[in-house]
């Protein structure tokens, strides 16, 4: 069976998927300081690279969400 696909179900979609990166790279960053305070210095770059990688992420949905 053929899930039925439109411009309305895509929109719902993205905005889902951008609101919950947006939450992901709020907690990323919040921990990759906090594990960086706790002397973890290279787990919480690592932890802060994805946060970054996350944003550019979020930045293609945008993208894409914007050429509907």
């Amino acid at each position: 069976m053929t899930e039925n696909i439109d411009k309305h179900k895509i929109l719902h979609l993205m905005e889902h998927w951008i609101e919950h990166n947006e939450s992901h790279v709020k907690s990323f960053n919040e921990w990759g300081r906090k594990i960086e305070e706790a002397g973890y210095d290279q787990v919480a770059a690592k932890i802060l690279e994805a946060a970054r990688k996350m944003e550019e992420c979020t930045q293609k949905l945008q993208q894409a969400k914007d050429n509907l």
